[in-house]
């Protein structure tokens, strides 16, 4: 780091659990983030900021005027525009000394390989059960840390799942891809725009944390987040020995 940067990123170095070493992992990392909704516009400024040094940002999506009531990352002048362009200009802005890489793409097999083959953590920001199994079968194979939040009216969640520890349950595990669950999004049931803050915020210490190698991450836990209420849970998880992603293969 050069001297610009160790003023910018002073309070971080202050602390004990992260110090230069951990900064510098922080710099050296590269994060891809699906999805830059809501949950993306909370979780990529904060990764930017704290200096992660490459973030690879898919979505396929373009700015509406509905976004700009939750989705932070993305102001007036860039309706139309596609999101990881909007979300480029933003997050250099914000940091110039990181790189962004944006992939206007849907969330498929091919490019979430591509996209994955070169990250340390990746961070699940979509809003459907389908892409985020896919998401999850893909961070099981290819060994790749998974930071996954969820946000919908007034309650959100986050996780991490980790096939880098073998007592890690993954998201199979906790949401089989065969039970029935209700498809829901923004569109038809409304969201409460600091929820996707909250979360999103999650997701991003839930990463810097990985990277850093400070803390306990939510590994095997379950944070859920009420915003009518006030009030947050978590649930203790464990991986399923009969699951059809992460568990043995017959």
């Amino acid at each position: 780091m050069d001297d610009l940067e160790l003023l910018r990123y002073s309070r971080h170095i202050l602390l004990d659990d992260i110090g230069i070493e951990g900064q510098e992992r922080i710099k050296r990392s590269h994060v891809l983030i699906i999805g830059a909704g809501g949950l993306g516009s909370a979780c990529a400024p904060y990764l930017a900021a704290a200096g992660v040094g490459t973030m690879s940002i898919m979505d396929h999506d373009h700015v509406e005027l509905t976004n700009l009531q939750r989705q932070i990352m993305h102001q007036s002048n860039a309706i139309g525009l596609a999101k990881v362009v909007s979300a480029k200009t933003m997050l250099e802005q914000l940091n110039p000394h990181i790189k962004v890489i944006p992939l206007q793409e849907k969330a498929d097999l091919v490019s979430l390989q591509n996209a994955m083959s070169s990250v340390d953590v990746v961070v699940d920001c979509t809003d459907n059960f389908k892409t985020r199994h896919l998401i999850n079968s893909l961070c099981v194979q290819l060994q790749k840390p998974l930071v996954s939040g969820a946000a919908i009216e007034f309650d959100g969640q986050v996780s991490v799942f980790n096939p880098q520890d073998d007592q890690s349950a993954c998201y199979a595990c906790v949401f089989p891809e065969e039970d029935s669950f209700e498809e829901v999004s923004c569109a038809t049931m409304g969201v409460f725009s600091p929820l996707v803050a909250i979360i999103g915020s999650l997701q991003a210490a839930q990463v810097l944390q990985l990277i850093s190698q400070c803390g306990e991450p939510l590994v095997n836990k379950l944070l859920m987040w009420n915003a009518r209420q006030s009030s947050m849970m978590q649930i203790k998880l464990a991986k399923a020995p009969t699951c059809k992603v992460c568990g043995p293969k017959f």
